[in-house]
């Protein structure tokens, strides 16, 4: 394919024709592949004649054209090579965010202002204008955190699943009792309903609206007067009975359904005028967005909650069938944006008690790094999603299949052409009550891996994105908010992409058990050969906790459940071979401290203090500590490959023998403080 007429036509427009899953192999995209991604961008490539009709329309329009519809000034960078193209004696005019006109582009404030600029000749053309900070400052000092799945979190006071009640009272134990500058959770966004609810927190109905199913009720202003029933309050004390003391699963659709009832009932409260011009305020900033995310949940309610499959005329968020149902259903859709406001309000007093316990970071939220295509955000802004193609991952040493995560992607055109408006308003939202924002996948904001519909995973093909713009719309959101940016960058990271994130002060993601020195020895990484400019960790929600690692615990799950593709003694000889040689590391460092620091004499809690002691070892700036691991309990939270054959997101957080722990108990127990006394250096070697 390469030099086609196809390769051409697909180069202009972003879209790759071969990918490389290791440095020494290349691998050719299928031209159904290449066709499918164009198609999606309005490209006609299906016959060779109209490519070759393609190809000539896209070059006279690249030489037609003044200037791109988005260009980036970095505050430490040269002018923008698209404006310095420009012929001489081009005026430039740009109106910035905050209303004033200036003339040319320097010293203007951060923000996306709008450019026209004016040929001697009389041509004219407008862009956006992205003005970015050079790069996000340093986290303050160094420090370590708690990393959380809010909803495995019960206390005494939760129904059935953890809530921002308990995560308000976990930040504040957290940054009094335990020095803690942060606690990072799952995303949580808006999920789609459904029976079952799929309790994925990475496959949202809305990233930009958070689920109302975390609220903690009591603590609404207005509950205290309305009329709940006992029979609502003793519902809520049997779910959160039946995860806690008879081991059920976390059952999200039956707290759902105690929580509407009550919050129905909250509703009918009249707000006081205070509480009301807040929430008219909360309406007035949110606008349109809000709306449009209300009135699918309303029309969900009624039609159900895959909008391509409504009546045709509900499809299009602006058609007037839309409008006309909306006012029919406005009671429904004030229900939705009041719910909207009680989370955002909660989730503000979450973050306070963070900041109020002296956390230096606070929260870390969650950007996952797609919506599902049924839900609010793809029928709101599907004209900013790639019809028919879905968000995956290529063929690699990990996965010989690939992967397709069923998330449409954005269309990279219409994010220039509109300014990144939809990425700037989902950014601002989810750091509104944020000290720091994790993004899912950050190499999403270089390229994606694109399937079509229907097809393997295999039959896919990168499309890049304006990686300039994405960095500087996130620095310029980031720094706006005062917050860090921590970028997942693990498994097949293309060249230059680290480097690009650090170089702008995003934050990398370091876990232990891949640190290794894949381009020497293989052998584990010494600390002083980590990154500086990381979020340090043991493990993640995807991944073993540290007690499962270290005892091969994993292989037996994953055997039990028919995953291993080679024999279990095959299996757990490699993962005790690869445990064996971080535990020999630790031991050289003199980092096993229990029973003379041999590795046979030494328990599994001394091991897992020992990798923290590691860890402390290292320059990370951020280093996470896994909530679980602080009881040695041994189940992931999620097993990557399952999908009903384990219960993935509805584990509450147990101990070692498998017995739920609440907050309560957390903050009472010993081996949590052993494991944090580490962190703090009480124990650091």
């Amino acid at each position: 394919m390469p030099g086609t007429p196809l390769a051409r036509l697909a180069a202009l427009h972003g879209v790759a024709t071969s990918y490389s899953p290791s440095p020494d192999r290349t691998v050719a995209a299928s031209d159904g592949a290449v066709v499918a991604a164009l198609a999606a961008l309005d490209v006609d490539a299906s016959t060779p004649e109209a490519v070759t009709a393609a190809l000539a329309a896209r070059e006279r329009q690249l030489d037609a054209r003044l200037l791109p519809p988005t260009v980036v000034r970095w505050a430490d960078g040269a002018p923008p090579a698209a404006l310095t193209a420009l012929p001489d004696g081009t005026r430039l005019r740009v109106e910035t965010e905050q209303g004033e006109v200036r003339t040319g582009i320097e010293n203007l404030p951060p923000g996306v202002h709008a450019l026209r600029a004016t040929t001697p000749d009389g041509r004219t053309a407008g862009t956006h204008l992205v003005v970015a900070p050079a790069r996000l400052p340093a986290p303050p000092g160094r420090t370590y955190g708690l990393l959380v799945q809010l909803y495995s979190l019960l206390s005494r006071r939760s129904w059935g699943m953890g809530d921002l009640g308990d995560l308000a009272e976990l930040t504040a134990w957290a940054g009094r009792a335990l020095g803690a500058g942060f606690v990072q959770v799952n995303p949580l966004h808006a999920a789609v309903p459904g029976t079952p609810t799929d309790p994925s927190p990475y496959r949202p109905s809305s990233r930009r609206y958070p689920d109302p199913v975390h609220l903690r009720v009591e603590d609404i202003h207005e509950y205290p007067y309305a009329p709940t029933p006992d029979s609502l309050r003793e519902r809520a004390a049997r779910l959160r009975e039946s995860v806690l003391d008879k081991g059920e699963l976390i059952d999200r659709d039956a707290v759902w359904d105690l929580k509407r009832e009550a919050l129905e009932q909250v509703r009918a409260v009249e707000l006081g005028p205070g509480r009301r011009a807040a929430y008219w305020d909360f309406l007035a900033e949110e606008g349109e967005a809000l709306e449009d995310h209300a009135t699918w949940c309303a029309l969900a309610e009624v039609y159900g909650s895959d909008w391509q499959r409504w009546p045709a005329g509900l499809r299009d968020p602006r058609s007037a069938e839309t409008a006309r149902a909306r006012g029919e259903l406005m009671d429904r859709v004030d229900f939705h944006t009041r719910l909207a406001w009680l989370t955002d309000a909660q989730l503000g007093t979450a973050q306070r008690s963070a900041r109020d316990a002296g956390m230096p970071i606070g929260l870390v939220h969650d950007l996952a790094v797609g919506v599902h295509p049924g839900g609010a955000d793809a029928w709101a802004q599907q004209e900013f999603f790639a019809a028919g193609m879905s968000v995956g991952a290529p063929p690699d040493a990990f996965n010989s299949r690939g992967q397709d995560w069923g998330l449409p992607p954005w269309r990279p055109d219409r994010l220039a052409e509109s300014g990144y408006a939809p990425y700037r308003h989902l950014l601002r939202a989810l750091l509104r009550h944020a000290g720091a924002l994790r993004i899912d996948h950050v190499m999403g904001l270089f390229r994606l891996w694109w399937v079509p519909q229907g097809q393997a995973p295999t039959e896919g093909t990168y499309v890049r994105y304006d990686a300039d713009a994405m960095l500087a719309i996130l620095v310029l959101e980031a720094s706006r908010a005062g917050a860090l940016v921590i970028g997942e960058d693990l498994g097949t990271v293309e060249p230059g992409v680290r480097e690009a994130l650090d170089a702008r002060g995003v934050l990398g993601t370091s876990v232990l058990w891949f640190e290794r020195d894949w381009e020497g020895t293989g052998r584990p990484l010494p600390p002083e050969r980590w990154r500086a400019n990381c979020l340090a960790t043991a493990t993640t929600h995807d991944l073993p906790p540290t007690a499962s690692r270290l005892t091969c615990d994993h292989v037996d799950l994953r055997h039990g459940l028919g995953l291993l593709t080679r024999s279990l003694a095959e299996e757990r000889a490699e993962a005790a071979a690869d445990a064996g040689e971080w535990l020999a590391l630790l031991a050289r460092l003199g980092l096993l401290k229990g029973a003379g620091g041999g590795i046979s004499t030494t328990s599994e809690e001394d091991r897992i203090q020992a990798v923290h002691r590691f860890l402390l070892r290292t320059p990370a700036r951020m280093i996470g500590l896994w909530l679980p691991d602080t009881l040695g309990d041994r189940r992931p939270q999620n097993l990557p490959g399952t999908w009903d054959q384990y219960p993935n997101w509805r584990l509450p957080i147990a101990d070692a023998t498998g017995r739920p722990v609440t907050l309560e108990d957390l903050a009472a127990s010993p081996r949590l403080y052993a494991l944090v006394d580490v962190l703090r250096g009480g124990g650091a070697s």
